[in-house]
């Protein structure tokens, strides 16, 4: 019963059908696998740069806080100085 219905042109035409609708199935879906693929690349590339941003910022704010370079600024830029040790009162509750 199969056999004779595959043999039809109605049975023949249906495997047609199938066999095209599957064959765009696979190319759309690896149309999606690609673009998805390349999305992936471009986001782990901005996630590098996004790192090596980082880094870079850590580095520079390590080095713009560092305490000798806010005596020195403090001093020059500021003028301010340390005060004596006389001067110094340590207050407790």
């Amino acid at each position: 019963m199969i056999r004779r219905f595959l043999m039809s042109p109605l049975g023949l035409a249906t495997c047609f059908l199938v066999v095209v609708i599957s064959a765009l199935s696979v190319v759309k879906e690896t149309h999606q696998t690609r673009m998805l693929f390349a999305t992936l690349q471009a986001q782990e590339s901005e996630r590098w740069q996004l790192q090596e941003d980082y880094s870079r910022l850590v580095l520079e704010y390590s080095t713009l806080s560092a305490p000798h370079r806010v005596s020195a600024i403090s001093r020059t830029s500021l003028t301010m100085t340390s005060p004596d040790t006389g001067a110094i009162r340590v207050v407790t509750e």
